[in-house]
């Protein structure tokens, strides 16, 4: 059986970011509600599929789902198996039948935090290497709080959504202080990890997109203050461009969608809220841009999955002890 890595949950997440763009276009007046409507089933459809495959192979003989969730280098994808149908919950079924999106939502909340706490107590309790940290390591608690923030709010939680946000926020803080050490001073990446450098856009706008939930919408002072770190980050992708022009493709590639999709909700946001001169073909060049991002990751991934070259060929193995620079980071980078 064919080996599905954590990470491969990216798929179904990236395209509920696009979704939720399209949606920031719908709510402006910009596009047809269906569209994201349509997008979100996509996703459902692609984290159904990824789910049987991956417990097909974690939970069958060759496969260690526990193996997953202790890697120091993968189990942070885990928490995509989670975090994405919270947003199905609360953006795609709660519209149709606002009491099963709610009882969805909290649901995949709790279990997201769940995981986060396991997450957390593994980094504490298992022997982890600076050098093995990237990321990816965002997901469970900093993705998982902040789109919970949004999600509670889509289903009118606003108090459970404002818990989510501290949780996340925290958090963020927190492991981005230590991501961005082990990025500064530490060795490059391997290249099968370097795509996941795409996230370090991603808080600054996934806090945006909550905060908004939270509080109408407004373009307020917490709003312009998370801009300002967004900016920075988005503009250092650009010295980064030398790096991801040299990777081969592979399922890794995933990680630029739900972070730049995110970025341009709230880019989107800023500019139907504000209307500069010349918002509207902005946002049609912002819209389109991530779009054709998406789409062409996805069917990139058609491609290789048809060739079978879409998945590593061996499973990464668990260390005993992982030195700096060690085996798991050296088996993740395959």
């Amino acid at each position: 059986m064919v080996r599905i890595p954590p990470n491969t949950f990216g798929a179904a997440f990236g395209l509920c970011g696009l979704a939720g763009t399209w949606s920031v276009a719908a709510e402006a007046g910009l596009a047809p509600a269906w569209i994201a409507q349509a997008l979100l089933a996509v996703a459902a459809v692609a984290w159904l599929a990824v789910l049987a495959g991956y417990l097909g192979w974690a939970l069958g003989p060759a496969g260690s789902l526990r193996a997953d969730l202790t890697h120091p280098v993968l189990s942070p994808f885990l928490s995509l198996a989670l975090i994405t149908p919270m947003i199905l919950a609360s953006a795609g079924l709660a519209p149709l039948a606002p009491t099963a999106g709610a009882v969805l939502t909290d649901l995949f909340i709790v279990l997201t935090v769940l995981h986060g706490a396991w997450f957390t107590g593994q980094m504490i309790y298992g022997e982890y290497a600076l050098d093995q940290v990237h990321p990816g390591y965002f997901l469970p608690t900093v993705a998982g709080g902040l789109v919970a923030a949004t999600s509670a709010a889509e289903v009118g939680q606003p108090a459970l959504g404002q818990v989510m946000l501290g949780y996340g926020t925290v958090c963020w803080l927190v492991l981005g202080s230590i991501i961005l050490a082990r990025l500064f001073f530490r060795p490059a990446l391997p290249p099968a990890l370097a795509p996941t450098l795409a996230i370090e856009v991603a808080p600054a706008a996934v806090a945006s997109l909550a905060w908004f939930a939270l509080h109408g919408g407004a373009v307020d002072a917490v709003a312009q203050f998370l801009a300002g770190y967004g900016v920075l980050m988005v503009l250092a992708q650009l010295r980064l461009l030398p790096v991801f022009l040299r990777l081969r493709f592979s399922i890794g590639f995933w990680a630029f969608t739900f972070a730049w999709a995110a970025v341009a909700s709230v880019v989107l946001h800023w500019l139907v809220t504000t209307t500069p001169p010349g918002y509207l073909a902005w946002s049609w060049v912002v819209l389109a841009a991530v779009t054709v991002l998406v789409g062409a990751i996805a069917v990139r991934s058609v491609v290789a999955l048809v060739a079978g070259t879409l998945f590593p060929p061996n499973p990464p193995a668990v260390p005993v002890a992982a030195p700096p620079g060690g085996r798991a980071l050296e088996e993740a980078g395959r």
